[in-house]
């Protein structure tokens, strides 16, 4: 699965999030809401969708009550009804890169209006529904740092890196697919459908998860040079701050070479 990890392209701008965090969590509770009201079951151990949204606001603390309203919300009644309504976007980036948009919004001419915007101002286009899905594979994602601390771990020293075959076999017994090298911590990949099930399975061995996603990974990445990564980057930042906008996938191989010049921005 090498050559795309989310965690490793949103790196760079872990340093903004904090600036950003009102309107972050508004996008969390939105998608919080979504995944509690498509999953029929306010409870995330039964609703794996919602455990996962759920996961992804705990990762930047995101405090509980408002996670439990964004949950409250999803069976509301009247002026405290969801009334999103889930809406892909597809199209090319510079350099030929393909750019998929998941948003959640009340108002879909609005949000049209809002992506098409993004791709036209950065030299990107925007495409027809099916033009670049294709070239993504719908995957579950799993951070474990590489140092665990927990007191169940089955390792001699439980303040040394876990050794990578013992790993190896951890990830197997739990369900997951494959695993990669993402520097201080392993990314172990899961079927979409499987994720809570591989989490559970990783923790009952003693194992802390530091965050799961679910994701897209590109099929075949598209190699850049650094200066379209900048480019590319440029749109998906655009996306990223549109309210309506939850997720966006791309195809750019993010090589050390590329993420050292996205570092320099």
């Amino acid at each position: 699965m090498s050559g795309h990890s989310k965690w490793a392209t949103t790196k760079h701008k872990k340093a903004a999030i904090d600036a950003k965090r009102s309107a972050l969590f508004s996008k969390l509770s939105r998608n919080i809401t979504v995944a509690a009201k498509l999953g029929g079951d306010p409870n995330p151990d039964n609703n794996a969708t919602l455990a996962a949204a759920v996961q992804r606001a705990r990762m930047v603390s995101m405090p509980n009550a408002k996670i439990k309203a964004a949950i409250d919300k999803a069976f509301g009644a009247g002026a405290d009804a969801a009334v999103y309504s889930e809406v892909t976007y597809e199209g090319y980036g510079p350099a030929g890169v393909a750019v998929y948009v998941d948003c959640l919004t009340d108002n879909k001419n609005r949000t049209a209006a809002d992506v098409r915007s993004a791709f036209s101002h950065s030299g990107g286009s925007l495409g027809t529904s099916g033009s670049v899905a294709f070239q993504f594979e719908r995957k579950g994602s799993v951070a474990v740092d590489k140092v665990i601390k927990s007191d169940e771990k089955k390792v001699p020293d439980k303040e040394n890196a876990v050794d990578e075959d013992e790993f190896m076999m951890a990830v197997a017994e739990a369900g997951g697919e494959d695993y990669e090298d993402g520097g201080d911590q392993w990314i172990v990949w899961t079927a979409y459908d499987a994720m809570q099930d591989v989490v559970k399975g990783l923790e009952a061995q003693g194992i802390e998860v530091k965050g799961s996603e679910l994701t897209m990974v590109p099929t075949t990445p598209t190699e850049v040079s650094p200066a379209d990564a900048k480019k590319v980057m440029r749109l998906v930042d655009k996306l990223d701050e549109l309210e309506d906008v939850q997720n966006v996938y791309h195809t750019m191989e993010m090589t050390d070479e590329v993420l050292a010049a996205l570092d320099e921005e």
